[in-house]
């Protein structure tokens, strides 16, 4: 059996996985592979899946299988697995990075400060505590999230269809009754048909004056255009972005928006989050193969 990995993963994986077959990272033998592991980097779409004949099993490493087309791996018969349980805490963190770096201006005050500037009485923080957090899409990673926020001493409120109670955030039945109150705003959505740009100008009109708005869900789940038109009316006091609607980021008009804190796709990059996806592929192709 060939297994063909096609993106970044732990670079002990090929060691780990070499007991079940020949391990391979050259992207040429995906014609011989029966098990191609990806992220987010490698489209499995129908070219892909119809230049891979011997394809049987697809692992995504992480959360996200919208760069996979299950419809048409299901009719050729190929399994598809993710990894969702291991990325929570790695995504989580650089949210709540993100949320903690913006107003404390920790950018520009770094970039300030190498540029030989002083800007002590420019930069005027505001503090965690007390505020109200919004999470959108209240799943392992907005979990995380909410404990994080409660550890703050802040006020936790969330949105989720599929979530009725939780012991960890106060539920609201409808989204616009997040936005109109936090100071806050989380998202976490994964990007289907309901959610591709469900952060618009509409939704953006509902929010508190001065929020801040922070996205290590999916890129296209927001209007990019709405936001960063947002951004400069004041009516987000900034946005903290990781996910992208390509990597890297083409013609974004979030790129000289003001007040945005950008990072590429870092989400899921953490050392630890790669090894635990390593121990979760393990599993998968051993309970494949047994």
């Amino acid at each position: 059996m060939v297994i063909l990995i096609s993106d970044a993963f732990d670079p002990g994986l090929p060691e780990i996985l070499s007991k079940y077959g020949e391990v391979t990272d050259d992207k040429s033998r995906l014609p011989e592979a029966e098990v191609v592991l990806v992220r987010s980097k490698t489209k499995v779409t129908r070219e892909y899946i119809d230049s891979a004949p011997n394809l049987k099993l697809v692992i995504r490493g992480g959360v996200g299988l919208d760069n996979v087309d299950l419809d048409y791996a299901k009719e050729k018969g190929i399994i598809v697995r993710n990894t969702p349980e291991a990325s929570s805490i790695a995504v989580a963190e650089i949210a709540f990075a993100l949320m903690i770096a913006l107003p404390n201006h920790l950018s520009v005050a770094d970039q300030s400060m190498h540029d030989g500037k002083w800007l002590k009485k420019q930069l005027k923080r505001t503090e965690l505590y007390g505020k109200t957090l919004g999470i959108i899409g209240l799943g392992r990673i907005g979990m995380e999230i909410a404990k994080r926020a409660i550890a703050f001493g802040m006020k936790v409120i969330a949105y989720d269809p599929y979530v009725t109670s939780n012991d960890f955030a106060e539920m609201k039945p409808d989204m616009k009754d997040v936005v109109s109150i936090a100071d806050y705003v989380s998202l976490h959505l994964p990007l289907t048909d309901e959610t591709k740009g469900i952060i618009n100008k509409e939704i953006l009109s509902e929010f508190k004056d001065g929020a801040y708005l922070i996205n290590t869900g999916r890129g296209k789940t927001v209007v990019e255009k709405d936001v960063a038109e947002a951004l400069k009316s004041g009516k987000l006091a900034g946005f903290g972005n990781d996910v992208w609607y390509s990597d890297p980021p083409e013609d974004s008009p979030l790129i000289d928006a003001p007040n945005v804190l950008m990072t590429p796709h870092l989400g899921a990059s953490t050392k630890e989050n790669l090894l635990r996806i390593g121990e979760i592929i393990d599993r998968i192709i051993g309970k494949y193969v047994g």
